[in-house]
């Protein structure tokens, strides 16, 4: 179901836009490359954007379960807890700073400051049981970094230039320069937390119990960081901070799912991409001929999902 789902999307994706397309003429465009205007459409500008959006959308699907399985905390999410904004931030000191232009560039950076930020929360909130404090932690650290990011695009006008066109999160005007490096970085983290959901199961029942079932949970930490680095330094590098993308993926996957890690994991994968091309679909759907970007959209569907979990939490 959830594949027919993806399938229908990515349809949807392709016909949906500035210039629609029917259908039947899709299905003919995605088989057939016949140098025509609507091939064209399809094969450079509209598909780059729907396999972007099913990229983004499975690392921070994945993350954000990665995360609250990690902390055992509902509220957990990337962009919640800073990680994104650390991406963000690391990207505009490279370009302010070094001069850096290309995705290639972008990606390393990215990673170092999703990684830096992830540390940055986990040392206020070690054990990860209290949610009012890693929340403030993260909505702390985002404020800092954000305010931060804004000095530099201030006094930096090619930073503000790279900036402005993806600190909302959109999926706009990326073609396969930026799908392509993309690619590496995701499959890695995703392979890397598939392979960590046994471990995270024994992890939910407490770290004494995790070693005692052969866990190695210093390791398993480990590896989630790198995981969380991985995916949202590639995902904020390509597409911006894509907010609640990590929340609401995980608590709807639980509802069928249950707790199983494994399962939470590997349905995330689905969910995610699900989510952020139903959100890029919606966005130019509502705005037409113009669109709304992806980021404004997984907001309005977020912020409510948060808001009852921070008044229904304990």
């Amino acid at each position: 179901m959830g594949l027919a789902l993806i399938l229908g999307l990515v349809v949807a994706s392709v016909a949906i836009g500035s210039r629609p397309i029917p259908v039947p003429r899709v299905w003919q465009g995605l088989w057939h490359r016949d140098g025509s205007t609507e091939s064209i459409i399809i094969w450079q500008l509209r598909m780059p954007r729907t396999l972007l959006a099913l990229t983004v959308g499975a690392a921070l699907g994945v993350a954000g379960a990665v995360m609250q399985a990690l902390t055992r905390n509902p509220l957990a999410e990337p962009g919640i807890l800073g990680v994104n904004a650390g991406a963000a931030f690391a990207v505009v000191v490279a370009v302010a700073g070094l001069g850096v232009t290309t995705f290639s560039g972008y990606v390393g950076f990215a990673c170092a400051g999703a990684a830096l930020a992830s540390v940055l929360v986990w040392a206020v909130n070690r054990n990860g049981s209290d949610p009012t404090r890693l929340l403030l932690a993260g909505v702390a650290l985002s404020a800092c970094l954000g305010a931060c990011t804004g000095i530099i695009t201030m006094f930096d006008e090619d930073a503000f230039d790279s900036y402005r066109f993806w600190v909302v999160g959109s999926l706009a005007g990326r073609d396969d320069t930026v799908l392509l490096p993309l690619l590496p970085f995701v499959a890695a983290g995703v392979v890397v937390a598939l392979l960590l959901g046994p471990s995270l199961n024994a992890l939910a029942t407490g770290d004494d119990t995790a070693s005692s079932l052969g866990v190695r949970v210093g390791l398993v930490r480990v590896l989630c960081f790198v995981v969380l680095t991985l995916l949202c330094g590639a995902a904020t590098a390509a597409a911006g901070p894509l907010a609640f993308v990590g929340l609401v993926v995980p608590h709807a996957v639980r509802l069928v799912a249950g707790a199983d890690q494994r399962k939470i994991l590997a349905l995330s994968l689905i969910a995610g991409p699900a989510l952020v091309l139903a959100a890029d679909v919606i966005g130019r759907v509502v705005a037409r001929p113009g669109e709304i970007e992806a980021g404004i959209v997984t907001a309005f569907v977020g912020a409510p999902v948060l808001l009852r979990l921070v008044l229904v939490s304990r």
